[in-house]
């Protein structure tokens, strides 16, 4: 079974360090990483991710300018928008239909597990009996 594949995108270089930490100890790939929005962009155009976590708050484009942009680019790749700012995570989600999820930063990890699992299921192996 293909792990998948998930690119980071937040502009504090601590965060994605353990972001990705975390996710590699639960069998994902870490296939990127950017600290800004525009790289973000263009490193999913150029990756292709399975998912992506994308920060709210990052100098330049926001988390809320930079998930459209991701959508168009990417429709069926599932996005998780991270904040540390709570109070706009209603206003996020009703103004972008561009995140799948908000998650409030820091998340408690199985949060963050359960969340990937929701929007990533995994595939049921086959057991060879027809």
């Amino acid at each position: 079974m293909d792990k998948k594949r998930i690119l980071i995108i937040d502009d504090s270089a601590m965060m994605r360090s353990a972001l990705r930490k975390f996710l590699e100890d639960e069998q994902f790939t870490v296939c990127g990483e950017a600290e800004d929005g525009l790289i973000g962009i263009e490193k999913a155009k150029e990756l292709s991710p399975d998912l992506i976590f994308l920060d709210f708050s990052m100098p330049g484009m926001n988390g809320a300018e930079v998930a459209p942009i991701l959508k168009r680019v990417l429709p069926k790749v599932p996005i998780i928008l991270f904040t540390m700012h709570e109070q706009y995570i209603g206003k996020t989600l009703a103004a972008s239909h561009s995140v799948d999820r908000v998650l409030p930063k820091p998340s408690d990890l199985s949060q963050i597990l359960n969340c990937i699992r929701s929007l990533l299921p995994v595939p049921r192996q086959n057991s060879g009996h027809l």
